[in-house]
């Protein structure tokens, strides 16, 4: 291995990767087992979390399953018990899980508002408060935060999603101030990802305005966010920490 090459390789750590069953977080697990970690895999569905599993071995790494929602607390002390127990430490956590749609906000209701702003933030604190010491006693650790460019455009009905990024943006730098130096912590803003979860969205005409509208000529996929995420977490960036970066395209305004 080169030493340039050596800079991206994750061989012999172990990563968490929440909302891994499918999209960005799937991407992210399979990128990092490719780089040479195994990985921890968190979601709600346990088919989709067993299908990506199957993925990892075939790669020849080890893979675990811990079907669970983030929300849970007690959840997350599982995932990060069998972690340690299973493969051993922990290196790597991908804060994936979250997301929301839009909000009329003459409609959205406190509740509702308050459950976007926990599902989005409160898990990924709480994975890396939880995570922390074992991050340390592994010699370091590194974690990205999967948040979005909502948390910096400025466009109608997407109030409570925007406000539960760019929280989890100041969250990321404010964390990585709290753990350094043995843990960095970084955040990707995605663009528009094609995923599952844009498809009900995704009109023929929203697609063709997005694309053009955007200056490298196509949507993203989650495997561009993927090997940002892995450059995030590998030796390449170990000079990083407490920075937000936009994986996007190059689109600078709203154009869902």
């Amino acid at each position: 291995m080169t030493a340039m090459a050596s800079l991206f390789s994750l061989h012999g750590q172990v990563a968490i990767v929440t909302g891994a069953g499918k999209g960005i977080g799937r991407a992210c697990a399979l990128a990092l087992a490719q780089a040479g970690a195994d990985v921890a895999l968190a979601a709600r569905t346990q088919s989709d979390l067993d299908a990506v599993a199957a993925e990892i071995r075939a790669l020849g790494r080890r893979a675990i399953t811990v079907a669970g929602d983030v929300s849970d607390e007690s959840a997350l002390d599982t995932l990060v018990a069998r972690t340690l127990a299973e493969l051993g430490q922990i290196n790597i956590l991908v804060n994936n899980a979250g997301g929301a749609g839009p909000n009329h906000p003459l409609k959205m209701g406190g509740p509702d508002f308050s459950a976007v702003l926990a599902w989005n933030v409160t898990p990924a604190y709480l994975m890396i408060q939880k995570t922390a010491k074992a991050m340390r006693e592994a010699g370091g650790g590194a974690v990205v935060n999967i948040s979005s460019v909502a948390a910096r455009y400025a466009q109608k009905h997407f109030s409570a999603y925007g406000a539960a990024k760019a929280a989890l943006n100041q969250m990321t730098r404010n964390l990585a101030q709290d753990f350094g130096p043995a843990i960095r912590i970084n955040a990707i803003e995605p663009g528009t990802i094609m995923t599952d979860a844009l498809a009900p969205f995704l009109t023929p005409e929203r697609q063709e305005r997005m694309v053009s509208s955007t200056p490298l000529g196509r949507l993203g996929q989650p495997e561009d966010i993927a090997a940002a995420a892995l450059f995030l977490v590998s030796p390449a960036s170990s000079w990083i920490t407490g920075k937000i970066l936009g994986v996007d395209g190059g689109v600078e305004a709203p154009n869902f």
